[in-house]
């Protein structure tokens, strides 16, 4: 699934000498492992693979279509992400989907061909001829004799196949050993070797992590590289200066010259990625979190235009906010993050971060996400806004906010009156280069379904170069995951999906790599990819466990929270409270045993976990209070529920029951749950807003994102609530056509 191909050849040449080894290599293994296919099957094995090398023109990993794929005889594919991929709002008419594999293998076809008895009986007749013909005593010799050695020849071969089936673990045993081969000695070991690679390019980091993964036995490891857009911090460090006092602060709340030129070295560069630069002398005006309440409240007694901002992180993702502050006027912002909003150890006041404004993708080629192909500009700045982040500490001194006292409950920052007219010059100075990135991508093949997809993405860079932040808890449990699943594969165990192990060039910048591979690689994804697993920051230092579940997944991440925006900071590390954060390791092996498990039901499960009863649960939970919905609307949501609740009753037969397995059909089921959230995916949102109508404006708020905005913001409401009644009974006529495979099924008892 992935741009396979070897960064060192020409771009040209490489994608069709890859997919033809690739074509080759997997039939190959095909032959040795699994039981033969019709020709029928072997031909669309041929079609999938050979589109997966093929430059794919179309956009990115978030943007999947909700479209039919005709590509026969496999059928029509749905495709899915997991619940956070998918496409648009279109009908979707179902054709039938024939099995990744046969359902019967290649001895069993055989003995129901036709001329399969009647070929054995010649033979045998003629061999009954040809014995006639010798004498009584020689043919009970022989007899005896044929009779010994077949008797051995089964003997042993039954005992050999006996051993080999027993040595192959069920998907029990292999969940119960995955999970008891990561340890946390493993785990701070490997982190003791990624910590030291550190300060090397990514070209060494990337070299280095896919040998380590091939000498755990993952075989299939191939690396993609992309010349892009990356912003940088500039010659010298941003500055504020308090007009009032005429100090001069870095971003951390260092003192500087006001007088003379900045340092020429920050010893931790802080900024905003892709920001406006130069210089601004304005008013402070105190927004708290940047809501639309905050900004009304702030309109009311200031005149907003060219003023700076200052803003906490958090409630709301930060591109969202800050097209909010273009939109009012601002010139410049100051990020920060209150004490409040984090755990109570963990000491910020002193630590400026950085920050992306790179909603996803190369900037340089337009189009969100890029458009393959089209032509470049520069796109440097992807905001007239001048942003910088700042520490606490130094928004507490500029604002001459209270001083705080130990302990909770904690007193938010806030701007006392006297400030209120504060001016400052803001000096914002970033550069953007083309540079290369480097992705690593490994496949631990399926064997029913190989041609469906479950990816687990880490990464292998840092915030920027020569950035103490630190990369490697990712790529150490993603390590760690391979090492333990190898030495399941080993045993002879293979996973029913093929598992994609990922580690991304550019993430920190706005998933650059991610977003470029997804681009090229769209058609199979949309039609293919099941789930996406992140392992972005798994652990991080004074941050309570958070993760990210489309609704679909609720029930299988029940046990994990939702993303904390305040996620969006990269604060410089500390070596000190890193190891106290995780000194035992623990922690790092709670999370890749959870991630483990993820894995393997999402790449083991006959049925997937997909739960459509859950999305429409939390359909109806958004449309509850929100004074834009309307009785259509209701209506929509309550047949959605209705029908979900038949559909998930009826998906647990063959999820519970192997006598209700029937290849095709589990094939089909596994589509249209895979697919329904794709029903939810707009285009063009928003900025900051996520494509699929699912996702919250904030863990705050249960409404549909795009409503509150059209809301608050005074968008189109009557298009905006077009778009969510579409994209309900969109997913209404998906799950209909799942009831359909039920109601259709030769077996089925009700």
């Amino acid at each position: 699934m992935g741009d396979i191909r070897d960064f060192q050849t020409q771009p040209a040449q490489r994608g069709e000498d890859m997919a033809y080894r690739k074509v080759r290599a997997g039939h190959r293994g095909s032959l040795r492992s699994r039981d033969m296919e019709s020709e029928e099957l072997q031909a669309a094995t041929l079609e999938l693979e050979w589109d997966m090398e093929k430059e794919l023109e179309e956009p990115g990993l978030d943007r999947f279509q909700l479209e039919c794929v005709e590509r026969q005889p496999v059928g029509n594919s749905v495709g899915g992400g997991g619940g956070g991929g998918g496409g648009g709002g279109g009908d979707l008419d179902l054709e039938p989907i024939q099995p990744s594999t046969s359902p019967h293998g290649r001895f069993q076809r055989l003995q129901e061909e036709p001329s399969y008895g009647s070929r054995f009986t010649r033979a045998a007749s003629k061999a009954q001829r040809r014995a006639e013909n010798w004498s009584w005593a020689v043919k009970y010799i022989l007899a005896g004799a044929g009779v010994f050695i077949l008797g051995l020849v089964i003997g042993r071969y039954t005992h050999g196949t006996g051993d080999q089936a027993a040595a192959v673990p069920s998907d029990v045993d292999v969940l119960d050993s995955v999970l008891k081969g990561i340890t946390a000695e493993d785990l701070q070991a490997l982190k003791r070797n990624f910590s030291s690679w550190s300060g090397q390019s990514e070209l060494f980091r990337v070299s280095l992590l896919l040998r380590k993964w091939r000498d755990l036995g993952l075989r299939d490891i191939h690396l993609s590289n992309y010349t892009v857009l990356l912003s940088h911090p500039g010659p010298s460090p941003s500055s504020i200066i308090d007009k009032q006092t005429n100090q001069c602060f870095l971003p951390n709340g260092e003192g500087c010259d006001a007088t003379g030129p900045p340092p020429a070295v920050d010893p931790s560069p802080s900024f905003a990625a892709y920001s406006a630069v130069g210089s601004l002398e304005a008013g402070l005006v105190d927004v708290q979190y940047g809501s639309m309440t905050d900004l009304t409240q702030a309109k009311a007694s200031l005149n907003l235009t060219n003023k700076i901002a200052i803003m906490k992180l958090g409630q709301a993702p930060l591109l969202y906010k800050l097209s909010l502050l273009e939109k009012m006027g601002f010139g410049g912002v100051l990020l920060y993050v209150d004490p409040c909003d984090v755990l109570s150890e963990v000491d910020i006041w002193h630590k400026a971060f950085g920050v992306t404004l790179n909603p996803g993708g190369d900037p340089s080629t337009p189009g969100y996400p890029s458009i393959k192909g089209s032509y470049r500009v520069e796109r440097p700045y992807l905001t007239s806004l001048l942003v910088q982040s700042i520490s606490a500490g130094l928004a507490k001194e500029i604002m001459s906010a209270p001083t705080m006292g130990e302990g909770r409950p904690c007193t938010p920052l806030a701007m006392q009156s006297a400030s209120a007219k504060r001016i400052i010059t803001l000096n914002v100075g970033t550069r953007a280069s083309y540079r290369t990135i480097h992705n690593v991508i490994g496949y631990l093949k399926g064997r029913i379904n190989p041609d469906r997809y479950v990816l687990v993405g880490s990464r292998h860079g840092s915030w920027h170069e020569g950035s103490s932040e630190d990369w490697s808890s990712g790529a150490v449990i993603m390590t760690q995951l391979i090492s333990s699943m190898m030495s399941q594969a080993r045993l002879g165990w293979q996973p029913d999906r093929t598992i994609v192990f990922t580690s991304w060039g550019g993430s920190a910048l706005g998933s650059i790599g991610s977003f470029e591979w997804g681009e090229e690689n769209r058609v199979v994804l949309e039609s293919s990819a099941v789930a996406y697993v992140s392992l972005y920051s798994p652990v991080r230092v004074g941050r309570s466990s958070c993760s990210t579940a489309s609704p679909s997944l609720f029930q299988l991440a029940s046990d994990i929270h939702k993303t904390s925006f305040l996620s969006e900071a990269f604060f410089p590390s500390d070596p000190s409270t890193d190891k106290a954060s995780d000194s035992s390791f623990k922690r790092h092996e709670a999370v890749a045993k959870m991630t483990a498990e993820a894995i393997l039901r999402l790449s083991g499960d006959p049925v997937l976990p997909f739960y459509p009863l859950d999305v429409a649960l939390d359909v109806q939970n958004k449309l509850k209070d929100d004074p834009l919905r309307t009785a259509e609307l209701l209506a929509a949501a309550a047949i959605l529920r209705d029908n979900s609740t038949f559909l998930q009753s009826e998906s647990m037969r063959p999820a519970n029951d192997p006598k209700e397995r029937d290849p095709s059909h589990v094939r089909m089921l596994n589509d249209v749950l895979q697919g329904l959230e794709k029903s939810f995916l707009i285009p063009d949102p928003p900025a900051g807003l996520c494509r699929n109508l699912l996702y919250g404006l904030s863990t705050q708020s249960s409404r549909f994102s795009i409503l509150k905005d059209a809301h608050e913001v005074k968008r189109p409401v009557n298009q905006t609530l077009s778009l969510v009644f579409n994209a309900i009974r969109s997913a209404q006529r998906l799950v209909q056509s799942g009831l359909e495979l039920f109601e259709n099924d030769p077996d089925s008892s009700h």
